[in-house]
């Protein structure tokens, strides 16, 4: 008979494993002239299909000025998709979103931004991403956001709050069961000034060590950069203990 210990362990280190899906492939993907609006309330399930942005949409580069392929009305919801090389810029929240096993294949111009308003709250939930030179999700507006049991491979940055909007705002981000692997810049950027936190929960890093919270001065000139204010677990706006992250 088996010991229940051992049988413990078995069954723990099988969940540990099962933790993160298997990256999609895209394969057969439909065509998008024109965003889909996803209005005030509703959900979309895209039941696993692959979607591709055409150039009427964006290049799916880091281009400025590209138009997501959802726009996500408040409280409504996308999940159950997959994106292909083409991704434009991804999807837009402009109130209160949940994102729901959505994967990224190709990052565009982001994958996906934030622009509610100061009580907004934010939610992405399983999937991933791949390939994104810069930044992965961009917080423009203001409220929370929440990234839970997330992966990406060869990112820039995962987020960042937008650091020369001219509407700033306080921002807050929380990365729970998050596992990153090659990161080129840090994992999050916030603005310290405007009281930005960010709280890391369960993080994991494959690759190099890179900057796991970095602090900015923000401000509202959108001409200017934000300043470089340092990086580090702080306990009042980058929130974590050096066991909430993993590196392998």
């Amino acid at each position: 008979m088996m010991h229940p210990t051992f049988l413990f362990l078995v069954f723990s280190i099988a969940s540990s494993s099962a933790q993160f899906a298997a990256f999609p492939t895209a394969k057969s993907c439909t065509s998008i002239k024109a965003t889909i609006i996803v209005a005030k309330g509703k959900s979309y399930d895209g039941k696993n299909a692959c979607l591709v942005a055409t150039t009427a949409l964006g290049k799916g580069d880091q281009s400025e000025g590209q138009k997501p392929i959802f726009q996500i009305e408040e409280g409504g919801s996308v999940s159950n998709v997959v994106f292909g090389a083409n991704a434009a810029d991804g999807i837009h929240c402009v109130g209160s979103c949940a994102i729901k096993n959505v994967w990224w294949t190709n990052v565009g111009e982001d994958a996906a931004s934030f622009k509610g308003g100061a009580s907004s709250k934010y939610t992405i939930t399983g999937g991933g991403v791949k390939d994104a030179s810069d930044k992965v999700l961009q917080h423009n507006g203001g409220g929370s956001l929440t990234i839970q049991d997330f992966q990406a491979d060869n990112i820039g940055k995962l987020y960042r709050s937008c650091g020369n909007c001219k509407t700033q705002y306080k921002r807050s981000v929380t990365l729970n069961n998050v596992k990153l692997t090659n990161v080129k810049v840090a994992v999050v950027g916030i603005n310290s000034n405007y009281g930005d936190t960010a709280t890391i929960k369960g993080l994991t890093l494959v690759g190099k060590k890179v900057p796991i919270c970095e602090k900015y001065q923000g401000t509202n000139n959108n001409s200017q950069e934000p300043k470089a204010l340092g990086e580090g677990a702080d306990g009042k706006n980058c929130i974590y203990s050096t066991s909430d992250v993993k590196y392998q």
